[in-house]
Protein backbone atom coordinates (compact mmCIF):
# COMPACT_ATOMS: atom_id res chain seq x y z
CA UNK A 1 0.00 0.00 0.00
CA UNK A 2 1.98 3.13 -1.25
CA UNK A 3 1.42 5.80 1.01
CA UNK A 4 0.60 9.58 -0.96
CA UNK A 5 1.71 11.37 2.32
CA UNK A 6 4.14 11.56 5.03
CA UNK A 7 3.11 10.87 8.55
CA UNK A 8 4.53 13.54 11.22
CA UNK A 9 4.38 12.47 15.01
CA UNK A 10 4.79 15.85 17.42
CA UNK A 11 5.58 15.96 20.62
CA UNK A 12 3.64 18.27 23.23
CA UNK A 13 5.66 19.63 25.87
CA UNK A 14 8.36 22.04 25.09
CA UNK A 15 7.58 20.88 21.64
CA UNK A 16 4.14 22.28 20.35
CA UNK A 17 3.53 24.42 23.77
CA UNK A 18 6.43 25.71 25.80
CA UNK A 19 5.48 24.02 29.21
CA UNK A 20 6.39 22.06 32.11
CA UNK A 21 4.44 18.80 32.50
CA UNK A 22 1.54 18.84 33.16
CA UNK A 23 1.02 23.23 32.99
CA UNK A 24 -0.13 24.08 29.70
CA UNK A 25 2.20 27.34 27.89
CA UNK A 26 2.97 29.51 25.53
CA UNK A 27 1.97 28.34 21.64
CA UNK A 28 5.16 27.45 19.38
CA UNK A 29 3.49 29.39 16.79
CA UNK A 30 5.90 28.38 13.97
CA UNK A 31 5.59 24.86 14.71
CA UNK A 32 1.75 25.14 15.09
CA UNK A 33 1.96 26.97 11.53
CA UNK A 34 3.91 24.53 9.93
CA UNK A 35 1.83 21.54 10.92
CA UNK A 36 -1.16 23.30 9.74
CA UNK A 37 0.05 23.57 6.31
CA UNK A 38 1.59 20.14 6.41
CA UNK A 39 -1.87 18.71 7.12
CA UNK A 40 -3.66 20.96 4.57
CA UNK A 41 -1.24 19.41 1.66
CA UNK A 42 -2.95 16.28 2.60
CA UNK A 43 -0.03 14.96 5.16
CA UNK A 44 -0.63 13.26 8.40
CA UNK A 45 -0.17 14.13 12.20
CA UNK A 46 -0.37 12.07 15.45
CA UNK A 47 -0.12 14.06 18.83
CA UNK A 48 2.79 11.67 20.38
CA UNK A 49 2.83 12.84 24.02
CA UNK A 50 3.78 10.86 27.27
CA UNK A 51 0.60 12.69 28.80
CA UNK A 52 -2.36 10.27 29.61
CA UNK A 53 -5.54 11.18 31.55
CA UNK A 54 -7.12 14.68 32.48
CA UNK A 55 -3.40 15.80 31.15
CA UNK A 56 -3.63 14.44 27.93
CA UNK A 57 -7.22 15.67 27.24
CA UNK A 58 -6.44 19.16 28.55
CA UNK A 59 -3.47 18.97 25.96
CA UNK A 60 -5.91 17.79 22.95
CA UNK A 61 -8.48 20.50 23.83
CA UNK A 62 -5.21 23.29 23.98
CA UNK A 63 -4.40 21.92 20.43
CA UNK A 64 -7.85 22.38 19.29
CA UNK A 65 -7.86 26.40 20.92
CA UNK A 66 -4.21 26.24 18.31
CA UNK A 67 -6.83 24.90 15.39
CA UNK A 68 -4.92 21.78 15.50
CA UNK A 69 -6.42 17.86 15.32
CA UNK A 70 -4.49 14.75 14.82
CA UNK A 71 -5.30 11.74 12.37
CA UNK A 72 -4.13 9.52 15.48
CA UNK A 73 -3.53 10.12 19.07
CA UNK A 74 -0.21 8.54 20.67
CA UNK A 75 -1.19 5.48 18.32
CA UNK A 76 -0.39 4.64 14.88
CA UNK A 77 -2.99 5.23 12.03
CA UNK A 78 -5.16 2.60 10.81
CA UNK A 79 -3.82 2.21 7.77
CA UNK A 80 -0.20 1.56 9.43
CA UNK A 81 -1.65 -1.20 11.65
CA UNK A 82 -3.78 -2.79 8.58
CA UNK A 83 -0.68 -2.78 6.50
CA UNK A 84 1.68 -4.23 8.83
CA UNK A 85 -1.21 -6.63 10.50
CA UNK A 86 -0.30 -5.32 14.13
CA UNK A 87 -0.19 -2.16 15.96
CA UNK A 88 3.18 -2.03 17.44
CA UNK A 89 4.15 0.45 20.50
CA UNK A 90 6.03 2.31 18.12
CA UNK A 91 5.11 5.19 16.28
CA UNK A 92 5.41 4.79 12.56
CA UNK A 93 5.90 7.93 11.09
CA UNK A 94 8.52 9.94 8.52
CA UNK A 95 8.89 12.52 10.89
CA UNK A 96 9.36 12.86 14.76
CA UNK A 97 9.53 16.54 15.86
CA UNK A 98 10.14 16.33 19.60
CA UNK A 99 12.38 18.50 21.99
CA UNK A 100 14.64 15.63 22.58
CA UNK A 101 15.82 15.22 19.71
CA UNK A 102 19.31 14.87 19.23
CA UNK A 103 21.07 14.45 15.38
CA UNK A 104 23.00 10.91 15.48
CA UNK A 105 26.23 13.23 14.72
CA UNK A 106 25.99 14.88 18.12
CA UNK A 107 26.25 11.20 19.64
CA UNK A 108 28.32 9.50 17.01
CA UNK A 109 30.52 12.36 16.10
Amino acid sequence: MPMDYKIIAVDFDGTLCYSEWPALGEANKKLIDYLLNEQASGNKLILWTCRAGKALSDAIDWCHDQGLSFDAINDNLPEIIELYGNNSRKITCDIYIDDRNMPIEAICG
